[in-house]
């Protein structure tokens, strides 16, 4: 007999969905039957109502946010009305999603779990914690593992004897009356070294293969160096734990088309799409700078969009021509890149709610599905390796692929997949004897997401324009041969405003009258959140180093106007901590920083050059912004604690946001004179009041 349970996930970018389906697919096999929904059905399921055990999943979003289909679910047990015992029927296990290099690590769960605590809800298995940052399989697959025996002990300890009956011979660890202790009941991000025997996984296979003994002629010795295509002992002589493989379900027609043409119209999106001419690109920083920074305008006075100061947007891009061309000859498949894509679901499917990727529109190109619709780059999960393990042809890449998806094999996974950013291309290259059909790369690709900026203007101060401003990443891909790849929304960006760039003349910018202008597509961002305080007298600190600034030069210009229109209002200090490599190669917005300061919109500047000494009329005592945070940490103490003022960071997550965060706490500990969890909570406080407000990312 089939034991249900209800599986909820809230997804922003599919990977939570993607862990509720698996979880969903392996409680057959365990004897369980998952009710399986997203979050924001909740014409589906009633948790008022519900009687059997509930199973969560929650990505974390923006800075520390649910995701946008968690929402309305949040709104609405947050209701203050609710009573403590509201939920006090309810058993639940929660998964949260998340990355360490944000503050708020897997805040989006959290925030579910403790509402759900206060409401009465109680744990049936401990929370887990999954950190992007690491690797999610390192606390997901173990929590995973161990869900089935926390939902055996609710089951048998709800009906004892009708449990007993229903549950076939087992193992004495599935049969366990003691309270459910998986070997890692409080799972934290940080632990990367897992030890947990899959050994009761009716799931897995177990695959004994020994290189040394194999007669391959690549058996290696144990002396050779890994690599993404060979391993080394112990590894290379271990038997395998692998998970069995994923169902599909997708079957592929590929028809010759009729003449119609896509356009970025045809993508996906829950948003409204707008199309707009790049009516200008300025490049910011030097040709000898180590990166480089492009300012570009975009003309919207013929659409509705709008945009305030604060506020961030998404720009829809495609993936590289050049990998797309990459991958359609490596799928011998080039030849039908024009060819329209039909996607059914398979007859004899095994998946459970199999459903078409809503991602892929119907009666479009192959060229088109792999340009716009699907993340080539993103990097394979082990799922998607062991799928392809099944259409690899050569044993000693057959086996390569195991020892990279199995339990033994996660620290040459983290080594050579994931921290070396490997996408499926690097893989079909590695191993040529894989052959993927193209339903496989369609059911586990993901949707090529929208990449966010933040809005650098002011409608007041550029009317119907809208600026914004980015980095063109670039970094080595060295998985089989090195290879210089670009970002890809912003190696496609710099590619489209090539024919309007100019270089940075500090002078105000003009139309350049090259030509048609190049267009793009843009959409709003729904959860806005970065805005300039109601009460403009209220003082504000921005910190924001490199393109972090972006922002802060909409708030400037934006007060600048309202300071124009009401020269007897009370306006409050505005601070910004700014910081860069270098003052006369990547000091972004340096004559518009001081005009503000010149005209008395910007009352303090305070400037750190991270690989300069010190530098005439604007000395730089200090290499980053926190440290100038911490010079002028009386100040800030005083704006934040006694004037009723906010802080503003935007930039990167992974170094400079932890040290701000860190050095605000030591300021509020030292101005206070309490311990470093009061000020910790302090800062809580000012995050729930919205006066300490981040636009980060990694």
């Amino acid at each position: 007999m089939m034991r249900r349970f209800l599986l909820l996930y809230a997804t922003q970018k599919g990977q939570a969905k993607a862990i509720a389906e698996e979880i969903c697919e392996q409680a057959v096999s365990h004897g369980f039957s998952a009710d399986l929904h997203c979050i924001s059905e909740s014409d589906k399921y009633d948790l008022k109502t519900e009687t059997d055990p509930l199973v969560v999943v929650v990505s974390t979003t923006g800075t520390g946010d649910p995701p946008d289909a968690a929402r309305k679910f949040v709104k609405e047990i947050h209701d203050k009305t609710l009573p403590v015992d509201f939920f006090a029927h309810l058993r639940y296990g929660l998964l949260g999603l998340g990355d360490s290099e944000y503050t708020y690590f897997c805040n989006g769960g959290r925030i579910i779990d403790k509402r759900l605590q206060e409401l009465g809800a109680r744990h049936f298995y401990d929370t887990g914690h999954a950190d992007d940052c690491v690797g999610l399989e390192l606390v997901v697959e173990p929590w995973i593992a161990g869900l089935w025996a926390a939902l055996t002990k609710h089951f048998r300890s709800r009906e004892p004897e009708e449990m007993s009956r229903a549950l076939p011979a087992a193992s004495d660890a599935s049969l366990r009356t003691d309270p459910v202790k998986p070997e890692l009941l409080r799972i934290e991000s940080q632990v990367e070294l897992l030890r947990l025997d899959d050994s009761r996984r009716k799931d897995s296979v177990v695959f004994e293969q020994n290189a040394a003994n194999s007669g391959h002629p690549n058996a290696l010795l144990e002396n050779a160096e890994s690599s993404l295509t060979h391993s080394v002992p112990p590894l290379s002589q271990a038997s395998l734990s692998i998970p069995a493989s994923p169902p599909e379900y997708l079957q592929v027609h590929l028809q010759e088309s009729h003449g119609q043409m896509e356009s970025q119209a045809s993508v996906t999106s829950s948003d409204p799409i707008f199309q707009v001419p790049i009516s200008k690109a300025v490049q910011l920083t030097t040709n000898d700078a180590i990166k480089t920074t492009l300012l570009v305008e975009l003309d919207i006075s013929k659409t509705d969009f709008s945009c305030q100061p604060g506020d961030a947007f998404n720009v829809i891009c495609p993936n590289s021509d050049s990998e797309v061309q990459s991958l359609l000859q490596r799928l011998q498949l080039a030849d039908k890149k024009d060819h329209c894509v039909h996607l059914k679901i398979k007859a004899d499917a095994k998946k459970k709610a199999a459903a078409l990727p809503q991602h892929i529109p119907e009666r479009c190109s192959l060229q088109f599905v792999l340009t716009w619709c699907l993340e080539i780059r993103t990097i394979p999960k082990k799922a998607f390796l062991r799928a392809l393990v099944d259409y690899t042809s050569d044993s000693a890449e057959k086996r390569r692929l195991q020892e990279l998806c199995s339990k033994q094999g996660a620290a040459d996974y983290s080594r050579f997949v994931r921290d070396a950013c490997a996408c499926l291309l690097d893989l079909l290259l590695a191993f040529p004897s894989c052959h993927p059909p193209l339903s496989l790369l369609l059911e586990h690709l993901p949707k090529l997401q929208p990449r966010p900026y933040s809005c650098a203007s002011s409608s007041l101060f550029h009317p119907g324009k809208l600026h914004f401003v980015f980095n063109i990443v670039e970094f080595l891909s060295s998985t089989t041969t090195v290879v210089l790849r670009k970002g890809v929304c912003t190696g496609w960006l710099a590619a489209m405003v090539a024919p309007v760039l100019q270089p940075d003349t500090r002078a105000s910018l003009a139309d350049s009258g090259r030509g048609p202008a190049p267009e793009i597509s843009i959409s709003p961002r729904t959860a806005n959140f970065f805005h300039l305080p109601n009460d403009p007298s209220a003082p504000i600190i921005m910190v924001g180093p490199g393109t972090g600034i972006a922002p802060f030069i909409g708030f400037l210009q934006h007060r600048e106007k309202l300071q124009e229109k009401h020269p007897d209002g009370n306006f409050g200090a505005m601070w910004l901590f700014f910081g860069c490599r270098h003052k006369d190669r990547d000091y972004l917005f340096r004559e518009e920083l001081r005009h503000f300061l010149k005209c008395g919109i910007l009352t303090h500047l305070k400037v750190s050059f991270s690989r300069d000494g010190l530098l005439g009329e604007e000395e730089a005592p200090t290499k980053y912004v926190q440290d100038n945070i911490q010079l002028y940490g009386k100040q800030v103490a005083r704006i934040l604690l006694h004037e009723n003022g906010s802080i503003y960071v935007c930039g990167d997550a992974k170094n400079m946001a932890k040290d701000v965060n860190d050095a605000l706490v030591e300021i509020i500990s030292s101005e206070n004179g309490a311990g470093k969890l009061e000020a910790m909570k302090t800062l809580a406080t000012l995050k729930e009041e919205k006066r300490y407000l981040q636009d980060i990312w990694s």
